[in-house]
């Protein structure tokens, strides 16, 4: 094949016309092979048009993401997020939404309002000589973008050249468009069957292009601390075992169960969540197991529950800790038979399900203090995963803002290019109590504060907050603080049992935990026993 300096110009538009009817037919099903046929593209469109990067960036929900990248072997490696978001800035700034921007010496070309240091230094170490940025409109709507660079040196993108470009950024989005909607309208089936209570679910089959790399992607970090945890995750992703993620909250175990259920063998059938603390214990046995038609007041048909939503799939059990003593049983018994019946029947249902469990407690203390079963224990401890805390991975942190601000910033109407180093060694001397949850607000409260390009802290000194669950701001509160601390101590702390403070409340022994925990109430506080010194508590 003749090098691209010896054609002209009409032999380069005849070369991107066989790019366009190669990958046309190539990309018009959508199959399970997607994710390989649309990287291979990429990798095509370099080779033919010996350019030596390639990248799809995809706008959705406000942010911008490189979803497809390809790089040839001798070329820089660079942060293809980062890169991506470079030049979505470009697009903004030079072209308008369908224009395409054409940049044959860079930085020569760059016009002056568009040139940033930040931006100068980033095209200086991506070594960008020469790009071609190609947005894609569907329905009016930009929903993607085609960059193709040359880091070797300057060169030419003839405006025909470009023209037959832009129909392979077409075809390469309408790809990725339908992609996503077929995705969109299985999570709507999967929505619309549980809502309207089918009785025979079939499994939901996800066919998202990025399934083969979502879990790693996104989460961000170098340190051995978290590639320890990630290679625990390679261990046991393969297998159908019962992994029991461990860690502060605001860590981020659901994205490690996202990465567990995505390369494990039930990636092609639903990933089911359900938060056991977030529903209050007269609701949780439903949720979880389904009900009959009739079988309480509001039940006007018969509902599944999560359980048979993720049959043959994956179901995450967050907050596994705090489920009642009495749904504990009911759920040991589906770990090891397999087997449940919905409440208001007596028909055994049977389901095939992997359990990914997490909690930021201490099962083993709970276990000796009689609040979680030693027998559910150790069915779920079969592979434990520690997930280290932000103040364990500091190293992590720049990594993190920078993504933080990249996922942001588009929303927020700002375009931050440098973070001062005074800035980024205040969040890493943090001790994070709230782990990356609290890095991220903290981040978006800066990214609105910021009037420039330069991240700018909203408050320097990122005190830690008391550790107190809520300010008695009211009289209500004061209230209803003081009588639960009067009856706490005169019950020596206990929470459970005949006589003790739940029930002298008439309350449910987690639902007494949470008002405590809202109220900042802590036993060992002069209201009874810490934790751990009670076993009746």
């Amino acid at each position: 094949m003749k090098p691209l300096s010896m054609l002209s110009e009409d032999e380069w538009c005849l070369r991107a016309d066989g790019l366009a009817s190669e990958f046309s037919s190539g990309l018009m099903a959508l199959t399970d092979d997607f994710t390989a046929i649309i990287e291979a593209t990429q990798r095509r469109i370099a080779e033919v048009l010996e350019a030596d990067r390639s990248t799809l960036i995809e706008f959705a929900d406000d942010s911008v993401r490189a979803t497809y990248h390809w790089a040839g072997e001798d070329v820089p490696a660079i942060d293809v997020h980062e890169h991506a978001s470079r030049l979505t800035w470009l697009l903004d700034r030079i072209g308008t939404d369908d224009e395409a921007v054409v940049l044959n010496r860079i930085p020569d070309e760059l016009p002056a309002d568009a040139v940033t240091p930040g931006l100068l230094e980033h095209l200086r170490d991506a070594v960008v000589k020469s790009a071609v940025l190609i947005p894609i409109l569907v329905g009016g709507r930009r929903v993607c973008a085609l960059a193709v660079e040359a880091v070797r040196a300057g060169r030419q993108w003839p405006p025909p050249l470009v023209t037959r470009l832009r129909l392979v950024a077409e075809i390469l989005a309408g790809a990725l468009h339908r992609s996503r909607q077929e995705e969109a309208l299985l999570q709507s089936q999967a929505e619309v069957a549980r809502l309207t209570a089918v009785p025979e679910i079939k499994a939901v089959r996800f066919t998202d292009a990025r399934d083969g790399r979502f879990g790693f992607d996104h989460i961000i970090g170098e340190s051995a601390a978290l590639k320890a945890v990630l290679e625990r995750v390679k261990e046991v992703a393969p297998t159908d075992c019962t992994v029991l993620l461990l860690g502060e909250t605001g860590t981020g175990k659901e994205l490690v169960a996202r990465a567990l259920h995505s390369h494990g063998p039930r990636r092609t059938y639903p990933l089911v969540s359900v938060n056991c603390a977030a529903l209050p214990p007269t609701l949780i046995e439903s949720e979880l197991f389904g009900h009959e038609r009739g079988a309480f007041t509001g039940a006007v048909a018969m509902r599944p529950g999560r359980f048979q939503l993720a049959h043959r799939g994956t179901l995450f059990l967050d907050e596994i800790g705090d489920l009642s003593i009495e749904l504990q049983s009911k759920m040991l018994r589906v770990l090891q038979e397999g087997e449940f019946e919905r409440i208001g029947s007596s028909h055994t249902q049977k389901v095939d399900v992997r359990i990914i469990a997490a909690t930021h407690q201490d099962l083993s203390r709970a276990v000796a203090d009689k609040e979680f079963r030693d027998d559910l224990y150790y069915r779920l401890n079969v592979f434990p995963i520690r997930v280290p805390a932000l103040r364990e991975r500091r190293e992590d942190i720049p990594a993190l803002v920078w993504f933080i601000i990249h996922k942001r910033q588009r929303a927020l109407r700002h375009s931050i290019t440098s973070v001062p180093a005074h800035v980024m060694e205040a969040l890493q001397n943090h001790s994070w109590p709230g782990n990356v949850r609290e890095l991220e607000n903290v981040i978006e409260r800066a990214l609105i504060h910021s009037p420039g390009n330069t991240l700018r802290l909203l408050d320097e000194r990122l005190e830690t907050p008391p550790s107190r669950g809520a300010e008695d701001g009211g009289t209500l509160s004061i209230v209803e603080r003081a009588h639960i601390e009067h009856v706490l101590r005169e019950c020596r702390g206990r929470i459970n049992g005949v006589g003790n403070a739940a029930e002298r409340l008439g309350l449910h022994p987690n639902t007494l935990r949470f008002r405590m925990k809202k109220l900042g109430i802590v036993r060992g506080n002069g209201v009874g026993p810490a934790r751990g010194h009670d076993a009746g508590s």
